[in-house]
This record gives C-alpha cells, structure tokens and sequence, in this order.
C-alpha cells in the first residue's frame, strides 16, 4: 500500500503572500528618502558606542535593583507581620500605577520638595548635586521594576510546595536559611523567564531616561540627527542596535532558563544550533537499503 502524503497548498499561498508584502516592503524603504549610506557611516560612531554602553549599564543596574528589591519585597509581601505586609503592598502599588515617565520626572524634580538632602552629620548637600542623571535613571528605572519583581518573586516563591518549608523547619532551619537555601532555589524555574522578559523590556525602557538629561543610545543617536539633519537616519541607527541589544540578552536568557529547567522537564528544549542540525538532518534524502 503506498501512502501519499496531502499537499497543503495553503501554506504555499501564504507563503507566496508573506514574501510578496516583505519584498514590497523593502522595496519601499529602498526608494524612500532614507540616506542608507548615512546610516551604515554612523553605525559605529563614538558617540553612539558611547550610547550603548551607556544603555547597558543602566539596564544592568536598574535591573539588579529591582531584582534586589523584588526578593525583599515579595518576602515582606508573604510575611505574617501585618506591618512590613502592607508596606510591601503600598510599594508594590505605587510604582506599578504611576507611569515610569512619571516617575523619572519626580526624581529629576525633587529638588522642589527638598532643597537640600540632610542627614544630620552623615551627610549634607545641595539635592541638585546629588540626583545626577545616572541616579535618577537608577531610581526610576530601579524602583519601578522592583515593584514588578516583587510580584514575579512572590509567584515564584508559592509555586514551590509547602511541604518543603516544613520539611525545612522540622529539619531545624530557620525561616531565613530555608528560605535560601530550599524554596528560592527552586523557585527561580518559575522566576527565570519572567525576569528575562522584563530585563530584555528594561533594555528598551531604559530610551525614556534621555528626558533626564542621561545620553544613552536614544538620546545619543537623536543628539547626532539634529545636529546632521539625518534624524530618521539615526533612529534606524538606534533600532539595529536596540534589535542587536534584544537579540544578544534573548539568547542568554534562553541558556539561562534551559539551565533552571533541569530536573523538571524529562528532555530539554534543543539548543539553535541543535534545531539547525536537526533542520539539516530533514533535508537529507534517506538511505535506501539495498537487498
């Protein structure tokens, strides 16, 4: 009996569609007004370099606040004290309603509520000196997404059973060694992928600091545009690198959570370069064996 496999000339159609609107697409570009030689020119600029590393640098510190924050504040979310409880949830609730353009503006503002940053015989100056650009980044970007790793931490943290923390505690362990050494590590499965999304987020959030005043990627490619007239040149400029930025966390982060899934999934998800091969391996005609 020979089997006949079905033809899907659906999929052929929308292929065919898919690559008709791409090419039209690009051919549309190629004969916009976009001067593409300006853009390759100032790929590499200094002061577009000096951008994204700018970008980087931000996005890991805001970032490694957060998480900071988001790990204490998730615990204070699940304790038992009423107090350290609700001030947790007023946190969480603050900086997840206001907008984070708000937020930066309140920090780069703040030296209208308080002149001058006093405390006492610690320290003493001038707020406008203090809250540089860097630091109001930090603070908004930071605070901001502390309050969203707090609720990714604590989804984490009641995803594991709670057979584990009693189990801890009838081993004799506190709450603070149980809590690192048994449930976080087995919560960060769960914690992983969602951290990966919002850090990947920060690297394209961190563009709304150039309105306090720090030249990052954005607010170095535009300071380029109005100076050369090549404004939609240079935002292209900044997309490929945002896209590169994207592309190259994306990949960590698939490395990372791959590492986290062992132990709970029975064969974990192939590697690029695996599907490659396997792509590869498809296309080969099979042997035929001869009698």
């Amino acid at each position: 009996m020979r089997a006949i496999p079905v033809r899907h000339y659906g999929r052929w159609v929308a292929a065919v569609v898919v690559v008709v609107l791409l090419a039209w697409l690009a051919y549309a570009f190629s004969q916009g007004d976009i001067l593409w030689n300006t853009v390759g020119d100032k790929l590499f600029d200094p002061t577009v370099v000096k951008g994204i590393w700018h970008t980087i640098v931000i996005s890991v510190c805001s970032m490694a606040l957060g998480l900071v924050l988001g790990v204490v504040f998730a615990v204070m979310r699940l304790s038992k004290n009423p107090v350290t409880g609700g001030v947790a949830w007023l946190y969480i609730w603050f900086f997840r309603g206001t907008p984070v353009y708000v937020q930066l503006l309140m920090w780069f503002n703040l030296s209208l509520i308080f002149p001058v940053i006093n405390l006492g015989p610690i320290y003493k100056n001038d707020t406008v000196a203090v809250m540089t650009p860097f630091l109001v980044a930090l603070l908004g970007l930071g605070l901001n997404e502390g309050a969203y790793m707090a609720e990714i931490v604590r989804a984490g943290i009641q995803s594991v059973d709670e057979g584990q923390t009693e189990a801890a505690h009838a081993l004799g362990m506190t709450g603070a060694r149980t809590m690192g050494r048994i449930v976080l590590p087995q919560a960060m499965r769960v914690i992983i992928p969602p951290t990966g999304n919002e850090f990947i987020n920060m690297l394209k959030t961190s563009s709304l600091v150039s309105v306090v005043q720090y030249t990052e990627l954005l607010r170095a490619t535009s300071d380029i545009g109005n100076s050369t007239t090549a404004v939609m040149e240079m935002y292209f400029v900044a997309s490929i690198w945002y896209l590169v930025l994207t592309s190259v966390f994306s990949v960590g982060q698939f490395y990372l959570e791959r590492r986290y899934a062992r132990g709970s999934l029975r064969s974990l998800p192939l590697t690029p370069w695996q599907k490659v091969r396997a792509n590869l391996s498809t296309l080969r005609r099979p042997k035929v064996a001869v009698r």
